[in-house]
């Protein structure tokens, strides 16, 4: 059987997608048989971060709706072995999916694959309660500023009380917490929240942090997923998240703010 994820959030633009395709190409990487599934009908950002969006014939919807098989939806990455993608659609309303024609295509790709991830949309509507009910695990992603780590705080309830797991009593899904676009330097200055602030607030386990980076913006313009510029600051920390993701040990990078020396300063050094 699989292990479901969700990549989630309380607020839009902190990264859900980005971190979606890392993690699973992460996995996939890692010998894993990996499918992300796309839960933003309407919008449907995941192809164009995987660069496969000329592929898309058909999507999430026309499965759950019976209009193509699953075999006929799940397009194959090209670069890595193991990885899947099923798109969102378009076209159709947020209500076209359902939970009993989610809870099938679940059912279905859990028989062949050992990672389910599933891509959350933004805020508390039914793609995302969709996107969750399912879950095994969470990763809860937020940027380092007060809103989005409120909202992610306001999403952790909801998992913790409108889960399947949750409804049958069983144990409650297990939470990571992803902390995108920090920066040591803007910390410092007291622009943004620490690390220690954020765990703080949210009190979960904290599977990675992810670097305020350019490598980021670059790899989803080319369709390709972060993780696989493994000379990225950020590519490294999704790969190191990955890891412990995977019950692995690994010190966390890019916390601190090194500051420039008097020679680095005058000479423009980096």
């Amino acid at each position: 059987m699989a292990k479901i994820l969700v990549v989630t959030s309380g607020k839009g633009g902190v990264g859900k997608t980005t971190t979606s395709a890392a993690i699973g190409t992460g996995l996939a990487l890692r010998g894993h048989k990996t499918v992300i599934i796309d839960f933003d009908v309407g919008l449907r950002n995941l192809d164009l971060i995987m660069g496969c969006e000329r592929r898309v014939v058909y999507d999430f919807v026309n499965v759950v709706n019976g209009e193509a098989t699953l075999q006929q939806a799940l397009i194959k990455d090209k670069r890595v072995e193991n990885l899947f993608i099923l798109a969102a659609s378009q076209t159709r309303d947020k209500d076209a999916l359902t939970k009993e024609g989610v809870e099938k295509i679940i059912e279905e790709l859990s028989k062949t694959h050992d990672f389910i991830l599933c891509d959350s949309p933004a805020g508390i509507e039914k793609g995302a309660h969709l996107a969750m009910y399912f879950a095994d695990e969470a990763i809860v992603v937020t940027n380092p500023e007060v809103s989005s780590v409120r909202d992610s705080d306001r999403m952790l309830g909801l998992l913790a009380s409108k889960s399947r797991r949750a409804e049958q009593g069983e144990d409650p899904i297990k939470e990571h917490l992803l902390i995108t676009r920090y920066s040591p330097e803007r910390v410092d200055k007291g622009e943004m929240l620490g690390v220690e602030d954020v765990e703080e607030i949210l009190a979960i386990r904290l599977l990675g942090v992810i670097p305020e980076s350019q490598a980021v913006l670059k790899a989803s313009n080319s369709g390709t997923p972060v993780i696989l510029d493994d000379q990225s600051d950020a590519g490294q920390a999704y790969s190191d998240a990955v890891d412990r993701l995977l019950g692995k040990e690994k010190p966390h990078r890019f916390l601190d703010f090194k500051k420039k020396s008097w020679v680095e300063r005058l000479f423009g050094g980096r």
